[in-house]
């Protein structure tokens, strides 16, 4: 019994043997390939910094037609997307009992006017007779009077007829400019409300000038101050693959707004030369440049370290260079260009081909951590929490390392470009 435990147990010590030595052998690899990059090269390359926004595409100038009276649509000769020239009729109201006013009051008139007639007749015989002391001052007066009810009542019915003609000329509604038709709600026969009745009226049609397209943008408040009035923008439709077309920002918010929890600016984006294909309603990411640089050397965004000096009160920027003799580092001040989400220019203190870290020195991380132990004592937090409180490792993150880099404000750190 005892020989079989023992065997047992040497059968069971080899097989775990073999297992973990497999094991190690198949995750050695892969575990290297998970390591983060500590340095990188300097290199020449291009720089494009641009602000990104997302919009909807819509007509610079969109009209909801409805008619000043109330009536029944009689003519009714466009549709959804037919092209409507200026001035070309959109619809027309039956008019039948305006016209039989018009017709009454015009009986009404030529009656008037014949009043007006007698009664001059009356009042100038009587102007005659008071005269020659013939009749009476009270009947005088009362001629006069009645010539000047003739000559009010014929006023009146003339204000009238215009009143209903300027009535007439309202059911009558035309194109104010040359445009398409997006919506028709209404059809032939339909009675309508004028704009001056409930809720404001019966929208019958809505127009559109496609010619001329825009696009409302919500830009990120971060983002702003880089942006000017005329800059043009690059604009790529997502419902058309490959489309893009040419815009200008023509205007910006003077207040700020806040859209799907971010704070912001509206934008107004006019689109030049726009392709049919791109049509109101449509989704549209509008890329806005702000710098680029072609062909200047460059190192990644994480290389470049920001601290302010003590003695000056200025921030200084500097990388670390790898002396691989020396087997150490060197700190060197740069001056940074032109800066995207990915890459930063150095126009002064770097050479093309050097090696730089990404990260900073042991030494310099042990100093911060020091320093920051000494400003908190008795925070009981370990040297990675006390590290990322201080800032000292740039790169610490996978969204920091070389080739990644977060695609929304990058606020988390200053950019190295921004010149702050």
């Amino acid at each position: 019994m005892k020989k079989t435990i023992i065997v047992l147990v040497v059968l069971g010590i080899g097989v775990a043997a073999y297992y973990l030595r497999n094991n190690a052998h198949k995750s050695g690899p892969a575990a290297g390939s998970l390591s983060r990059p500590t340095t990188a090269e300097v290199i020449q390359t291009n720089i494009s910094f641009a602000v990104n926004a997302a919009g909807e595409i819509g007509p610079a100038e969109q009209v909801s037609v409805r008619p000043e009276i109330n009536g029944k649509i009689d003519k009714l000769p466009v549709d959804i997307g037919d092209p409507v020239k200026k001035g070309d009729l959109l619809f027309k109201l039956d008019d039948k009992e305006l016209q039989q006013q018009r017709e009454s009051n015009l009986t009404d008139i030529e009656r008037a006017k014949l009043e007006l007639q007698k009664a001059e007749r009356d009042f100038k015989r009587a102007e005659q007779l008071l005269a020659e002391r013939l009749i009476s001052q009270e009947l005088f007066d009362d001629t006069k009077t009645t010539y000047e009810l003739g000559k009010n009542s014929l006023e009146r019915a003339q204000r009238e007829l215009a009143i209903l003609e300027e009535r007439l000329t309202k059911t009558e509604v035309r194109a104010p400019f040359d445009c398409t038709v997006l919506t028709r709600p209404v059809s032939m026969g339909q009675a309508v409300s004028g704009s001056g009745g409930f809720n404001s009226g019966t929208e019958v049609l809505t127009i559109a000038n496609l010619s001329e397209m825009v696009i409302n943008a919500h830009v990120n408040q971060a983002d702003v101050p880089r942006l000017k009035i005329n800059q043009t923008v690059e604009v790529a439709v997502e419902a058309v693959a490959g489309l893009k077309v040419t815009g200008v920002v023509e205007r910006i918010a003077p207040q700020a707004t806040i859209k799907n929890n971010i704070k912001g600016f509206a934008a107004r984006i006019l689109l030049k030369n726009v392709d049919p294909r791109a049509r109101p309603g449509m989704t549209a990411n509008v890329k806005i440049p702000v710098a680029s640089a072609d062909n200047v050397m460059a190192v990644p965004l994480a290389a470049v370290f920001t601290e302010k000096n003590s003695d000056t009160g200025v921030y200084e920027r500097f990388v670390y260079v790898v002396q691989e003799e020396a087997e150490g580092v060197e700190k060197r001040n740069v001056k940074v260009g032109v800066a995207d989400y990915f890459f930063a220019e150095i126009q002064e203190g770097l050479s093309p081909g050097e090696i730089v870290s990404l990260e900073l020195p042991k030494e310099e991380r042990e100093k911060k951590a020091k320093e920051l132990t000494g400003k908190r004592p008795g925070s009981g937090e370990g040297e990675a929490a006390i590290l990322k409180a201080a800032g000292a490792t740039v790169s610490g993150s996978s969204s920091n390392s070389p080739g990644k880099s977060k695609s929304g404000d990058g606020r988390g750190r200053k950019r190295a470009g921004d010149g702050t």
